[in-house]
Formats: C-alpha cells, structure tokens, sequence
C-alpha cells in the first residue's frame, strides 16, 4: 500500500502554511499591527475545560499592497438551514424509485452489505470532502478549486447544468399527473378515452389465461378474446402514459410535434424554480424546510395505509429476504457503489457550493455523517412505502411480484399509478403520492440551480454588484435550461431524455469527477495537510481512516466501478425494444465527454501555457489561491482563539510543536 501523500506532496511556495517555528514567526511579523481575527470563531461552540485543540501553523498574508476588501460572503440564516438544504437535494428521487428496487433485485436485505460498506468508503468521505472544501475555500464548484489552480475545470459544473436541464422533465410529468389526478375517476384506471387504442383493456390478467377461451368484457370494443389475444393487449396505464403523456414517436429520428400541455408544465415548474433560489440561500434556506419535511409526512402516511392492504406483507418479505448467493456477484457490489453515488449527490459541485455559505468554523464533519445517515435511512425506509403497495397491487393480480417491481420511471409513472386504481379512494391516494414526487425532485432541482449559479458568480466575482446581479444570472440559466428542455416535450422527447440521464450525468460522469477531486486533495494538495485545514475549522483532526479513504480507498472504488461499466457496456434502448441509433450514442457520448475531459484538458493547457521548467510550472499552477477570510481567520491571534484557556497540558503541547 503506498504511504499517505503528507504535505510534500505539492510544493510549499513561501505562502502556503509551514509547520515550524520559522513560519509562525514569518505570520506574526507579516500580519499588520492591531490586526485582530474576530472576537470569536463564529459559529463554534467555546472550548470546555481539558478538550484538546490542533495547534496549526497559521497562513501567511502574501507580499504587497493589501487588496480592495471583498464584502464578506453570505452565510445561512442558522446552521438547520444547511442542513435541510443538503437533505432537500441529496435526498430525492433515487431514493425512493431506485434504492428498494435495487434491494430488492440484489439479494434483499444482503443488499445492505456492500451498501453500508462503499457507504463508508466512499460515499461519506467524498460527501465530507466536497463540504468541506466548500467551506474552507468560501467558493462555488468552480473556484473552490482555487486550491490547487492547475486542476480548475468546469467538469462539475458542466454534469450539473445537464442535470438541471433534464432532471426537471420529471417534474413536469409528476405536475401532469397531479392535475390529472384532481378527477373524480383516474383517467389511466378506464379505457374510452381519445388516447386509448382498440388493444387497450382493463383486465389485463394474462397468467388467468390456461389457454382457454375467456369470456370479459376486456375495453369499450372487446367483449370477446382468447389467451392469444391477451398478448396484444395493453394496459390503459401504459397507453395513458406513452399515448396522453409522451404521445411517444417512432425513434429519435422523428421529434413529432410540441405538446402545449406540457410546455405550460414546463414553465410553471422553471416559474417555481426561479422564485425559490432567485433571492440567494437566504430564501433557499426557509424554503427548504417545507421541502425537506414534508415528503417524510407523506411517506409515513403511505406507509401506514400500505400496510394495511392484502398482500402488503408479501411485499415487505419479498423485499428483504435475504439471499446470500448475491454477495459474489460483480453486479450486486457495482450497483451498490452506484447508487451510493447517485443517491449522494457526488460530483455535482452543488454540496461544495452549499458547503461555501456555512460559517468557517462550522462543524461540518459531524454534519456529513448525520447527513449520511439521513440519506441512507430515508433510502431504507422509502423500500417499506414501496413493496407494502407492490405487494398489495401483485396480490390484487394473481401474479408473482416480479412481475410489477419497476424502478425509476416506471414505478412512478405506470407500477404506483396502477396500484392506486386498485385502492379505494384513489384519486386521494394518486394526489398524495404525486405531490410528494413533485416536493421530493422540487428541492433537488433547485438546490442543484443554486449550485451551479454560485460557480458561475464565483467565476466572474463583481463586488458591490448587488443582488440584481444574481437575479439576471439566475434568470438566463432557467430561461436557457427551459429552451432544451423544449426538446423533451416533443414527440421523440423521451427519446432525448434518455440520452441525458445515461450519458450526460450518468455513473461514469460522476465516478469520474469524483476520482480526480480525491487524487487532486490527497496526492496533489496533501491528505495532511487538508486534514490540517479541516482542524483549523473545526478544531480537531477527523479520524485518520478519512485520509486513507482519500488517498487509495476510494479512488480504487471509483476505477473498480468505472472500468466495470466500460467493460460491460452495451447500446442504448427504449423499453428493451427501440435500440439508439449510432449517430444517437454518438451525442450521448459527447455529452459525456464534454464534461469528462474538462479536467484533463485543462491540466495540459495551462502546463503548455506556462513558462519555464516542467517542474517549476507545476509549483506554480499547484500553488493555492488564498482568499480574503483566510487572512481573517488563520492570524496568528485567530489561532490562538481556537485553543483552551492557559492548561498545563496545552502548554506543553505548544512548547513541544515550537521545538
């Protein structure tokens, strides 16, 4: 195993923190006369009687005439601000169409080993690594990365603007069915209606037929059919879903026409979007605690009547039995890592935007944990709310439950609204579910807006600019996300919409990104000494496994995971019969690439644009970029706030680091 990268592993320019009693000696001279940190870290806690701090060696302010003063940067109204902030836009979708189906498919309850385990491994430490960096650095997605300027692409910012862009059509499908759930009969529970075809039939049972003729009345136009008809028959969920919703083409070849009612939704939601982030995290902040709590009321609501329906139990049982034949299974352990990443929110830039609005001394390590436990427990839980009612709807149909699990869109959109037309009070049932799909992507899609806007003001800072500034940039990026989305809500729309989610920020992207932001803190700026900073922050080292996860762990996960999908990587298809054509994959490709390369491309034109040495271009575009508040905070006087009042022990400690 190789030794964990230490602060050698990128230069030290005269500027950057030295640990001796030379550089504390360089601070306190070069920090001006009565420059004093703030009375006190804002945000944490005093020290008690005997607690322990790191004693670190302060920044030092660099040479020259002081820079104009930027206004300081805004923070969260309270701390619970970020925290829901976080739980709105980590916690979604994923959570509950995908992790119980993925439970469910790998092995039940066994599910949860490698799970937990690349939880561990991976997910929380990159989780707290983007946070915090966030706060340590005060920048967006972009500019945080002034921490090791080399490296400073717009990959994150480019997954998260395809993500902002597509991720809203579910949305906009969730809002039509909601409207048309205010009915007094569900439009997709009955055939008849002008979208519904010859084939549509409300009993579609095939596992009754024993090849026998069938007398039921089947549609409006059926009466009579035997089992071989059975098979041409379609269900008015389905035909509600691709013939009223999609109005689905023949390939993406044929875009068809624009569907207003869907272009009205499209609005509405961006409309909604707009208003929730255009104000700054000031808004965002009260917003969020709607958001964020109101889909678990939902869910607790769902939960208690699902167990209550025949069959839920069945359901509950077929999702957590456990089989341990799956634990060898590659798949099962690359699902596993998969869905940690999506469900986490890695490599979107957004927690390292939110993370920059926390106070500098905020504890943010004990935040990322509880955060995780949030996320993973919401995951686990959502699997109850789901099963209890696919148990339900599978008992309802004389059918195994394999034959009604879906995941993603499909559960939303056809398995759920199946199952409810089999409930009484239905419509009630749909509504409900509708609205806590909608919450639930509500606070994502926006969170995400939020991120990418605070990299694109942190790219181009204008002090004193004002909040009209913030108002317009919000604006174009909604006004241009909702011109792609025009795409979408055409006829060959879902079409497009697949090639986004597989390509654009798809498992690769994000594995991607996540590998190079560990290597680029590990082995490029040091594990040691960002542990340091972190002290700085929250006045203590995380645990030393943290660093270890940054430097090997899970950079071996991401490769492991990545080279698993390239490997088994197979064509794009629609519902496992319309198959992409190449000049299809080849966008979808592009798309990925635009943000996978961001890195290395960079990388190669600022070394080529650099003079002098290989290795003196290298000190010099891995030489971080201090801001304003690192001066503020990291005074020799600040540093000193941080520590225990005058113990014995703290004194040694001080005698000894001096030494």
């Amino acid at each position: 195993m190789p030794p964990v990268p230490t602060d050698t592993a990128a230069p030290q320019p005269p500027d950057a923190p030295r640990h001796d009693a030379d550089a504390a000696t360089a601070a306190a001279a070069a920090a001006p006369a009565g420059s004093e940190g703030p009375g006190g870290p804002e945000g944490a806690e005093p020290p008690t009687a005997g607690e322990e701090r790191t004693v670190t060696a302060p920044l030092v302010r660099p040479p020259g005439p002081p820079k104009e003063a930027v206004p300081e940067r805004e923070t969260w109204t309270r701390q619970m601000d970020f925290i829901m902030s976080c739980v709105g836009f980590a916690v979604g979708l994923g959570n509950v169409w995908r992790f119980p189906y993925l439970c469910y498919k790998n092995g039940g309850g066994v599910f949860l080993i490698p799970y937990l385990l690349i939880v561990f491994v991976g997910g929380i430490p990159i989780f707290f690594l983007e946070v915090a960096l966030g706060q340590f650095m005060k920048q967006g997605g972009i500019a945080a990365w002034n921490i090791a300027p080399l490296f400073k692409g717009l990959a994150s910012m480019v997954i998260v603007f395809f993500c902002n862009s597509y991720y809203i059509m579910i949305l906009v499908w969730g809002l039509f069915y909601l409207v048309h759930s205010l009915t007094n009969t569900l439009p997709w529970a009955t055939c008849g209606h002008s979208w519904n075809t010859e084939q549509c039939t409300e009993l579609f049972n095939p596992d009754l037929c024993n090849n026998v003729s069938t007398n039921a009345t089947a549609s409006t136009w059926t009466s009579n059919f035997n089992c071989t008809d059975m098979t041409n028959k379609r269900s008015p969920v389905i035909e509600f879903w691709e013939n009223k919703v999609l109005r689905l083409s023949g390939g993406l070849s044929e875009p068809g026409e624009m569907n207003w009612q869907m272009i009205l939704c499209l609005v509405t939601t961006w409309v909604v979007v707009y208003f929730c982030i255009w104000k700054g995290v000031k808004s965002t902040g009260k917003i969020v605690y709607f958001t964020a709590l109101f889909p678990y009321v939902v869910l607790i609501l769902l939960l208690v009547h699902g167990v209550t329906l025949p069959g839920a139990l069945g359901g509950i049982i077929y999702y957590l039995k456990p089989d341990w034949s799956k634990l060898v299974e590659a798949q099962v352990w690359i699902d596993a890592g998969t869905q940690v990443f999506f469900s986490y929110a890695i490599g979107l830039g957004a927690l390292t935007a939110l993370g920059s609005y926390n106070r500098f001394h905020n504890n943010c390590y004990r935040d990322a944990y509880i955060l995780a436990v949030i996320n993973s427990c919401t995951s686990f839980f959502a699997g109850f709310v789901v099963f209890s009612v696919l148990g339900f709807m599978a008992s309802e149909q004389g059918v195994d439950i394999s034959k009604v699990a879906e995941s993603g869109p499909g559960l939303a959109f056809i398995a759920y609204p199946k199952a409810v037309t089999l409930m009484p009070l239905s419509p009630l049932w749909a509504t409900l579910f509708f609205i806590m799909l909608l919450v639930l992507g509500l606070d994502s899609q926006f969170v995400g807006v939020e991120g990418f806007i605070t990299g694109i003001l942190d790219l181009f800072p204008q002090p004193g600019a004002g909040s009209l500034r913030r108002e317009l940039t919000a604006a174009l990026c909604c006004i241009i996300c909702c011109l792609i989305d025009l795409s979408m809500v055409t006829q060959g729309g879902m079409y497009v919409f697949q090639l986004f989610d597989n390509y654009s920020a798809s498992g690769i992207t994000l594995l991607w990104q996540a590998f190079w932001e560990c290597v680029v803190i590990a082995w490029v700026y040091g594990a040691d000494r960002f542990m340091d900073d972190v002290a700085r922050m929250i006045g203590y080292r995380p645990l030393p496994v943290m660093k270890w996860c940054w430097a090997v762990v899970t950079p071996l996960v991401c490769v492991g995971i990545f080279v698993f999908h390239v490997v088994n990587y197979k064509p794009l298809t629609y519902n496992k019969t319309y198959v992409y054509p190449w000049w299809g994959e080849a966008i979808g490709w592009v798309l990925a690439l635009s943000s996978m390369l961001c890195i290395p491309c960079t990388v190669i034109y600022k070394l080529l644009r650099c003079k002098g040495s290989l290795r003196e271009r290298w000190q010099l575009q891995t030489t971080p970029i201090w801001g304003q508040h690192h001066l503020e905070y990291l005074t020799p006087e600040a540093e000193a706030k941080l520590l225990a009042p005058e113990p014995p022990k703290e004194k040694a400690t001080l005698f000894e680091t001096v030494i």
